[in-house]
C-alpha cells in the first residue's frame, strides 16, 4: 500500500506542477502567451519583458507556491495513507517535472527556478533560505540570474547534505539540480559566449 500511496501523490504532484503560472496569469491578465515572445519560457523572468512587473511577481509566486505545496501535502498527509520519505522525495521530484514538462501545456514548461525554490523551502525553511542567500548573492555580484540560479543549484545540494546527511531526499535534490542545470543549457552556452543578459538589460541580440 505504501508503494502505491507514493505513487498517487507523486502523480497528484506531478498534476500541480503542470499548473504554468506564467500561462494563467498572463490568460488572466491579458498578456500574451509567454510562448510566444522573448525566450518563449514560461517563467516569471520571460514574463517581466512584457514591462508587467505584477504578472511575473505573480507568476513566481505561484511556481514557487506550487512547489512548496505539493511536498507539504504529502508530508502533511502522505503518512495517514503510508507515504514514506521516499514517496516524499518522489513527490518533490514530480512536482519540477510537471513544471517542466505540464501535460496541460503541451509538455512546454519552464526551466523551474522557483518551483524548485518553492521545495527546497517545504523540506526545511533554513535549507530554502540557504539556497536563496546563494542566489542573491551570486545575482548581486554579477548580475546574472541565470549563473544565480546555476550557482545555487549546484550548492543545494551540499546545504542538504550538511543539515541532514546522505538519504533519498538527497539524492531527489541532486536529480532537480541536474534537471534545473540542463534546463539551462542555453544559458550556459550565452554565459559562456558573452551573450547572456545581465539582470535589468534588454535581452541581447542572438548574433
Amino acid at each position: 500500500m505504501a508503494n502505491l500511496a507514493n505513487l498517487v501523490f507523486a502523480l497528484l504532484a506531478y498534476l500541480i506542477g503542470s499548473i504554468s503560472f506564467a500561462v494563467v496569469v498572463s490568460k488572466t491578465m491579458g498578456l500574451p502567451d509567454p510562448h510566444s515572445y522573448g525566450s518563449g519560457n514560461p517563467g516569471a523572468t520571460n514574463v517581466l519583458r512584457t514591462g508587467n512587473k505584477k504578472a511575473a511577481l505573480l507568476t513566481l509566486l505561484g511556481d514557487g507556491l506550487k512547489g512548496w505545496l505539493a511536498v507539504w501535502l504529502a508530508q502533511r498527509f502522505g503518512p495517514d495513507y503510508g507515504v514514506d520519505q521516499t514517496g516524499i522525495a518522489l513527490v518533490a521530484v514530480a512536482v519540477f517535472l510537471g513544471h517542466l514538462f505540464p501535460v496541460f501545456h503541451r509538455f512546454a514548461g519552464g526551466k523551474g527556478v522557483a518551483t524548485a525554490a518553492g521545495i527546497l523551502f517545504a523540506i526545511h525553511p533554513w535549507l530554502g533560505l540557504g539556497t536563496l542567500a546563494t542566489w542573491l548573492i551570486i545575482a548581486f555580484f554579477f548580475r546574472y540570474s541565470s549563473l544565480a540560479a546555476l550557482v545555487s543549484a549546484i550548492f543545494a545540494p551540499f546545504f542538504y547534505v550538511l543539515m541532514f546527511g546522505i538519504d533519498v531526499m538527497a539524492a531527489a535534490i541532486v536529480a532537480i539540480s541536474a534537471l534545473l542545470i540542463l534546463r539551462h543549457r542555453q544559458n550556459i552556452a550565452k554565459l559562456l559566449s558573452g551573450q547572456e543578459s545581465r539582470i535589468g538589460e534588454k535581452k541581447k541580440p542572438q548574433q
